[in-house]
C-alpha cells in the first residue's frame, strides 16, 4: 500500500462520503430531522446574532449529533448485516448505539438551550 498522497484517490474518498450521506438522508429519517433542526438552529443563530465562539459550539454541537447519527446508521446496517434474525446481543448493540446518539441529541440541546435562551429572552423585551 502506498503512502503518497493522490489527489484521485482522496476525491474518490469524498466521493464514498458523500454517496454515503446520500444513502443516509434517503433511509434514515432521523438524520432528515436532525438536518431540519440544524436549519433551525442556524436560521436562529443568524436572528439572535450569536456571537463567534457561541455560533462555533452549536456548529460543534451539531456535528456531534450528525455524526453520532450517521455512525449509529453504520452499526445498524452491520448488525442487520451479521444477524438478519432477531438477536439479543445485536439488539444490545443496537440499543447501546442508539442511547450514544440520544445522549449526543439531548446534550446539544441542552447546549442549545444556555445558549440560546438568554439571546431570545433579549430579543423579545
Amino acid at each position: 500500500m502506498s503512502s503518497r498522497f493522490s489527489i484521485s484517490r482522496f476525491r474518490k474518498s469524498l466521493c464514498y462520503a458523500w454517496a454515503g450521506l446520500k444513502t443516509a438522508l434517503r433511509s434514515e429519517q432521523n438524520l432528515r430531522f436532525h438536518l431540519i433542526a440544524t436549519v433551525a438552529a442556524m436560521i436562529l443563530s443568524f436572528v439572535v446574532s450569536l456571537s463567534r465562539v457561541e455560533f462555533a459550539l452549536i456548529i460543534i454541537c451539531i456535528g456531534l449529533v450528525l455524526v453520532a447519527e450517521l455512525v449509529n446508521t453504520a452499526i445498524e446496517k452491520l448488525c442487520d448485516k451479521i444477524a438478519p434474525s432477531l438477536d439479543e446481543q445485536i439488539k444490545l448493540i443496537k440499543d447501546l448505539s442508539a442511547a450514544a446518539v440520544l445522549l449526543a441529541a439531548i446534550t446539544a440541546f441542552i447546549c442549545g438551550l444556555i445558549i440560546f435562551l438568554p439571546r431570545i429572552f433579549s430579543f423579545l423585551s
